[in-house]
């Protein structure tokens, strides 16, 4: 598969790196990473995703070594993290600084390990915001159209204005419906790209109050004066977090191999 960054790797574009964090304890769905999807562990599935997105370098940050193994024998390649490590921001920041110590990668894209059916090009998107000029971080959103997840806790609300535009800065993330009044919601998608100077500051800093309150980690980012870029896209990836959410993945990859 070619290396988009082959060519490009000292350019203003920076040298991205992708990261998958994985870690076996879910409470809905133990061991999920490795959950069989057509052939492959899950975890699998998420790296064939992000290296068919072709930005490069690609990585899974493995909390146990059971996921490194699996990850290993598909051909690709993992690093094992602390397994105490509170969060995959912090697990992606542990496995860059132990792969890549002299900093040669500028720019790190967060993948979350429990989306075996994501569009690749999503990634790219990701990357492709976080290039324009001021942007320490970028992330995703859809538009909410079915009605009862504007009212959703669990479907987390980006509160950007687009006004046509595809790109807009993110003034807040809420799982409250927001902002008030007519005009459409944004259903906040969790994969982020960072500079990589930003994701150090980014995990160096205390959980905020918003965050703390919010349940929200990218909050703590726009407390401490980080700046989000958000791309508008046209569908929300599916999220493995339950048996059924597993089976709809089953499904949807053997559709796509078909």
């Amino acid at each position: 598969m070619p290396d988009r960054t082959a060519v490009k790797g000292s350019d203003a574009a920076g040298h991205p790196i992708v990261v998958i964090p994985a870690r076996m304890a879910s409470t809905r769905l133990p061991g999920k990473p490795l959950a069989d999807i057509c052939g492959a562990p899950m975890i699998v599935q998420v790296w064939r995703r992000a290296r068919e997105a072709e930005i490069g370098r690609v990585v899974v940050a493995a909390a146990e070594a059971e996921i490194a193994d699996a990850v290993h024998a598909a051909g690709g390649e993992a690093v094992l993290t602390d397994p105490d490590l509170p969060s995959g921001s912090d697990r992606v920041w542990q496995a860059v600084c132990e792969l890549d110590p002299e900093g040669r990668h500028s720019i790190v894209i967060n993948v979350q390990g429990d989306l075996p059916t994501l569009d690749p090009a999503l990634i790219r998107t990701a990357y492709d915001a976080l290039i324009r000029p001021g942007a320490d971080i970028s992330t995703l959103a859809a538009e909410i159209t079915v009605k009862e997840e504007r009212t959703n806790e669990n479907v987390v609300k980006a509160v950007a204005a687009f006004e046509g535009a595809r790109l807009a800065r993110a003034l807040y993330f809420t799982r409250a419906t927001a902002p008030w009044g007519p005009g459409p919601l944004y259903h906040h998608i969790g994969l982020y790209a960072y500079r990589r100077e930003a994701l150090a500051r980014f995990v160096a800093l205390p959980p905020s109050p918003l965050e703390r309150r919010e349940k929200l980690e990218q909050l703590r980012a726009l407390e401490a004066g980080m700046s989000i870029e958000v791309a508008l896209v046209d569908t929300v990836p599916l999220g493995v977090d339950t048996p059924a959410d597993l089976e709809k993945a089953r499904a949807a990859l053997s559709r796509r191999s078909v």
